[in-house]
């Protein structure tokens, strides 16, 4: 292994399943540990074997299908956890036995009831048990970051002595600040005489907010394993956010010179959103990295920085972490260049004049909506500032649906005094309808969004639909209302065809004045 190599030990699987409301399966342990492994982690801590027959299993899953990384499973410091480790383990590629055992004074007089002999004897027999099954072992003196320094550095030593190849010193309460922490990690890498055969690793919870901080600050110190969980899941306030300090690292070469980690970046995002989906539970929308906000403005300063140059408010390129690309939020505070810039992007190049008018009528709007939607825009734009002509009518529509055959729709339709009329089937009575348009006019429309919306309440309530549909490289949004959701939606397509027609329209004069 490089000096300079960071190990990326990924325990969502099991610290991260310790989060109040999460659990999994084996089976969805298994989709997170292969994008894990797509990921670029060194090392997935698939579960602890001991505590349930399911966690053995997830393990034994885990083991047999994934072979890059190496498979962990956690385990006491004891014969039985360890043998049950060893068998959920038996099929992995690369296996390791993480054998955890505490050690500070407040774990020895209230949950252990014993002394630093017994703890010291215990964890080298578990160390030397585990070492006889499997060659890589991990040691973790459990709530090291409140063990006296020396007691810690006797123990370090000892188990590196009886076979451990990892020694992780946990901060398990989240109780250390980063320069108290860093300076633990350099005091042991300099009064423990063999530290040179092990990888001195850190596992960092974030009780203080600082698990992140806490184990940079190691990094900087000599450790040369993280461990870490995506969207930072974990027992109590969680564990230190692996894409945050894959991140801090990467884009902070000056400080953390020469270090690198397996990480495939452009996977950050992809994985939150699995585990998020699999654990049910969601990252905050302003979470560093991930977060939904992680790359969206609103200001109007910002907005405008970003759109002249993306470097001034951001400091990662979205695509990296696997985002698609910034997003510019329309409300309040954005400003008349994001406006404009939207407006073009929809397809509405307006003068001056016409972009002062839609301006202050967004000003009204955004103080009233938290979030000015493109469909907003093109209502501004074409309901406010120019009338679309109806130059294709809803004549009549038809839908037959049922549960074994494609819905089948016919749609008549009135052009100028000639009737069209075309039928089609769909993947549902909305696209069957739809499609049927598109056939009727002789284009063919790509829905990009599509959107119901009640109005009113009550049984007989008005829905309004929204789409915004493709044609080409023209993009048009289309608003449709009725108490059948569908009759809504038929409106609303046809609305959108007729800003098409407008637009062609429109284009058409301007050719001609030149």
């Amino acid at each position: 292994m490089k000096k300079d190599k960071v190990i990326i030990f990924d325990t969502t699987l099991r610290d991260g399943e310790q989060t109040p409301g999460a659990s999994l399966n084996a089976n969805e342990k298994l989709k997170i540990a292969l994008q894990l492994e797509t990921l670029g982690v060194d090392v997935i801590e698939a579960g602890f074997p001991r505590t349930s027959p399911g966690d053995l299993d997830a393990v034994k899953t885990v083991s047999k299908h994934v072979k890059k990384p190496i498979i962990c499973g956690l385990a006491r410091a004891t014969k039985r956890d360890i043998d049950d480790a060893y068998l959920a383990l038996k099929k992995a590629a690369r296996a390791r036995i993480h054998v955890f055992l505490a050690t500070s004074s407040i774990h020895r007089k209230y949950k252990l009831n014993k002394a630093k002999d017994e703890i010291l004897k215990a964890s080298v027999d578990a160390v030397k048990y585990a070492r006889k099954k499997i060659s890589d072992i991990e040691f973790s003196p459990e709530d090291a970051s409140r063990t006296e320094p020396d007691f810690l550095a006797e123990v370090v030593e000892a188990v590196i002595a009886a076979g451990a190849r990892t020694v992780n010193i946990p901060d398990t309460v989240g109780y250390a600040v980063p320069g108290e922490f860093g300076s633990l990690i350099r005091y042991l890498n300099e009064n423990v005489s063999n530290i040179g055969k092990a990888v001195i690793s850190v596992h960092c919870h974030n009780d203080l907010g600082l698990g992140v901080s806490n184990s940079l600050e190691a990094v900087l110190n000599g450790a040369r394993q993280i461990e870490c969980t995506i969207n930072g899941l974990g027992e109590r306030a969680g564990n230190a956010a692996l894409e945050e300090v894959i991140m801090a690292v990467k884009m902070r070469k000056d400080i953390f010179k020469g270090i690198t980690t397996g990480i495939i970046t452009k996977e950050l995002y992809k994985t939150s959103k699995l585990v998020a989906k699999l654990t049910g539970i969601n990252p905050q929308p302003n979470k560093a990295i991930v977060g939904e906000n992680a790359f969206s403005h609103e200001s109007g300063i910002h907005q405008d920085g970003v759109m002249k140059k993306r470097v001034t408010y951001e400091i990662i390129r979205p695509q990296d972490v696997g985002f698609s690309g910034s997003k510019i939020v329309l409300g309040k505070l954005s400003g008349r260049h994001a406006v404009s810039a939207r407006l073009k992007k929809l397809g509405y190049f307006l003068s001056d004049k016409e972009l002062d008018q839609a301006f202050a009528r967004f000003k009204t709007l955004a103080d009233k909506k938290a979030e000015i939607y493109d469909e907003d825009l093109a209502t501004i734009v074409e309901d406010d500032l120019a009338t679309v002509t109806e130059e294709y009518k809803l004549v009549n529509f038809q839908v037959t649906s049922c549960n074994k055959v494609d819905p089948l729709a016919t749609v008549d339709l009135k052009k100028n005094k000639k009737l069209l009329s075309a039928t089609a089937t769909g993947d549902g009575p909305v696209d069957a309808c739809f499609k049927t348009i598109d056939k009727a006019i002789g284009q063919k429309g790509k829905l990009v969004d599509y959107r119901i919306n009640a109005v009113t309440s009550g049984k007989d309530a008005l829905g309004e639909a929204s789409v915004k549909v493709s044609f080409g490289k023209k993009i048009v949004m289309g608003r449709g209302s009725s108490t059948d959701v569908i009759e809504a939606s038929v409106r609303a397509y046809i609305n959108a065809v007729n800003r098409l027609s407008a637009k062609a329209t429109k284009a058409k004069k301007k050719t001609s004045k030149k």
